[in-house]
């Protein structure tokens, strides 16, 4: 499960989505998530899976990459769904028992919500597996840079979300390791009850968080010896341009939100 885990993972390529500017893929993947929260309808639902395709295929990306991210997800998209099955009111009953009761209402909402969650999490992992990790933190920070003026730290802001992402893998690939030593010492990780494997569990947590402040003290002092001293007066081997591809991708964004928007209003 821990291998499926794929979010701050980057993979390299030279594609036409590889090659958008960073705040580009920012702007719009922000566009995105704001655009999923209007859709009210199963077309608008259509054309944002359909956008999702494009993407994914512009970008070389196999789809069995972004289920494979989505395993981990399964319990919160299972709990998502039975809320809105099993708590929706409506009189459209398509099943009642006592007090279990489940309407068509509740089976649209349960279904709308979980797609809605696939498609936030499937577009989010697009930014991750297409840009870098060095190329989002520049991005976000010439976008937040406005920001400077009214004295916000925007520099350590963008390195901290730069650093997180880097440690995600590293702190997955740890866990795996330590999994991996306990079991070969006659942990039992896999059977049980859901509490007993969660009791199972704890075991892990002071190696896990040994070894993240290791890792956290280590980067810190080889910071350091190079004379970090934040972003101040700090240039950059690769500087960020807008080109007309990604003028091209703003106007197939605002499409996309159009489209929307007018199937919102149309009911479809």
């Amino acid at each position: 499960m821990l291998k499926d885990i794929t979010l701050g993972q980057y993979f390299p390529g030279d594609t036409p989505v590889h090659r958008l500017d960073p705040r580009t893929k920012l702007v719009l993947t922000l566009v995105y998530i704001v655009a999923i929260f209007l859709v009210g309808s199963w077309g608008g639902y259509a054309l944002a899976a359909a956008a999702l395709a494009a993407v994914t295929a512009l970008a070389h990306i196999q789809p069995k990459a972004l289920i494979k991210g989505l395993k981990p997800l399964i319990f919160i998209i299972v709990f998502t769904a039975v809320l809105n099955l099993f708590f929706t009111p409506g009189e459209d009953y398509l099943f009642r028992w006592k007090f279990i009761k489940i309407t068509w209402t509740g089976l649209d909402r349960a279904a709308a919500m979980v797609l809605r969650v696939l498609l936030l999490v499937a577009g989010t992992f697009l930014l991750t597996y297409t840009t870098s990790p060095l190329a989002i933190t520049d991005g976000l920070e010439r976008l937040l840079s406005p920001l400077k003026k009214l004295h916000v730290p925007v520099y350590e802001l963008s390195l901290m979300m730069c650093i997180a992402l880097r440690f995600i893998p590293l702190l997955i690939e740890e866990t795996d390791r330590i999994m991996s030593a306990q079991k070969a010492r006659g942990a039992d990780l896999e059977t049980g009850t859901l509490a007993q494997r969660a009791k199972a569990l704890l075991p892990l947590l002071i190696p896990l968080f040994v070894s993240s402040f290791r890792r956290a003290d280590e980067l810190a002092t080889a910071m350091e010896c190079r004379c970090y001293n934040g972003g101040q007066g700090r240039t950059r081997m690769k500087q960020l341009h807008l080109s007309v591809r990604d003028g091209i991708a703003f106007v197939l964004g605002a499409a996309f939100v159009a489209g929307v928007i007018v199937l919102r209003r149309l009911g479809i």
